[in-house]
């Protein structure tokens, strides 16, 4: 039931690193999101840090991890060129031991397109890899400390909040420089940060390490666990200029129940509201709540989710730097897509399965706008088709995608089938 409920990692996961929910109970794990479900599958595996007496021993005991990976990725596009690329790379992490609460590591993290069987020119597909065919970077670079129930942490660094996340489904996922601070206590977990600038493929590879805002990104987030329920609370303090696309501040929140009826038998429950101020002209401003459901039993999960845009007239939403954290994000299409100055909605319900060490899912998703003030409509379908295989450190993935644009059929837009396969060593 653990992998089953791993699978389908919650919209509002928080990982690694100093943003990292306090809690490491996988029966905890709140209502998924399809595409968290597969950014679970590539995360790499975290390691335990020693602790040690001896500042020399910082050094002697730290420890190397890393993952191997080769992504193949084919898209079919309807009305418009057909691209495909395959390609190899990873992740090299080194980390310190601990010493009077002192750490810190860095990771180098590397996509590198494998020409024979990659397409050239237009049938290149340059979401693996820049379009020179080649990405290395510093993707990791940082410090930290603990004392007690506080931790500090100072450098480039994996981040995974609402709305700053690493969104890992492709070969390179999002870091961010950052200055991050939580304070931790029984039920209650306080965060706090200011993200400097990020890289990674939502990013862009061609042109790593952007501001995340002109003068950069607040954050500050409360966490509080119980028995009975689990409720989250974030502001972000996005900066930017006039007319700056990402200027806004944005205020979440989530709430989230869970019943264990035996050890195979649980049924979650979750909502959330998202509400967006435009700064500066951005045209960034929103107001979104979801709800979503997932019945597990004996290894099966049947979950649905709804989101909910109004109408916000010349204005739309902003998922953030990264996937976003609504419940029906897949793994293209999420709402953000087709909420300018529309009322815009989103149902998406899906199967997962699991038996031995593979795991099966299967999503579905409608997502619908309102005519808008230029009397267009949005009506986008898409269904996402996954299986996994784990088997001790390797971890063997594909995904099928098919996006249907109901209402612009001859568009280049979300009309297209990727079929994607993976391959992971971690180490």
């Amino acid at each position: 039931m653990d992998k089953i409920i791993k699978l389908s990692l919650v919209a509002s996961c928080f990982a690694m690193g100093v943003f990292a929910a306090p809690t490491e109970d996988q029966n905890r794990d709140r209502i998924p999101s399809v595409r968290k479900a597969i950014g679970s599958v590539t995360a790499p595996q975290k390691k335990e840090l020693d602790i040690v007496d001896g500042f020399s021993h910082m050094f002697s005991d730290g420890s190397v991890s890393g993952q191997i990976r080769t992504l193949y990725s084919d898209i079919n596009q309807k009305n418009d060129q057909d691209v495909y690329a395959t390609a190899i790379g990873g992740l090299l992490k080194y980390e310190l031991a601990e010493y009077k609460g002192f750490g810190g590591g860095a990771a180098f993290i590397t996509s590198q397109a494998i020409s024979p069987l990659s397409g050239s020119g237009v049938e290149y597909n340059d979401e693996l890899a820049t379009q020179d065919k080649s990405y290395v970077e510093l993707s990791e670079a940082y410090i930290h400390y603990r004392y007690e129930d506080l931790e500090l942490r100072f450098g480039r660094q994996v981040v995974d909040t609402p709305l700053a996340d690493s969104d890992d489904i492709r070969m390179i996922p999002n870091t961010f420089e950052a200055y991050a601070a939580r304070y931790k206590t029984e039920h209650l977990t306080v965060l706090g940060g200011y993200l400097v600038s990020w890289q990674g493929d939502d990013e862009g590879l061609d042109d790593p390490w952007q501001k995340t805002g002109k003068d950069g990104t607040y954050v500050a987030g409360f966490l509080y666990e119980s028995d009975l329920f689990d409720t989250n609370f974030w502001f972000y303090n996005i900066n930017g200029e006039a007319d700056d696309a990402t200027a806004n501040n944005s205020y979440y929140v989530d709430v989230t129940g869970k019943i264990d009826f035996n050890d195979d038998i649980a049924l979650h429950g979750s909502a959330q509201y998202l509400k967006q101020d435009e700064l500066d002209n951005s045209g960034v401003k929103a107001s979104i709540w979801g709800v979503s459901s997932e019945f597990v039993a004996y290894g099966v999960g049947l979950n649905i989710a709804y989101n909910y845009s109004s109408k916000q007239t010349g204005k739309q939403s902003f998922s953030g730097f990264g996937g976003g954290t609504l419940f029906t994000s897949m793994d293209s299409m999420i709402l953000d897509e087709i909420t300018y100055d529309r009322d815009a909605q989103a149902i998406v319900a899906g199967v997962s399965y699991e038996v031995g060490d593979f795991n099966l899912l299967y999503a579905y998703g409608d997502f619908s706008g309102e005519k808008d003030s230029a009397g267009q409509e949005a009506h986008v379908v898409e269904q996402n088709i996954g299986f996994s295989y784990e088997h001790k450190d390797l971890t063997i993935a594909a995904i099928y995608v098919m996006d249907d644009n109901k209402e612009q059929s001859n568009s280049a837009d979300y009309n297209f089938n990727n079929a994607r396969i993976i391959a992971i060593y971690n180490f």
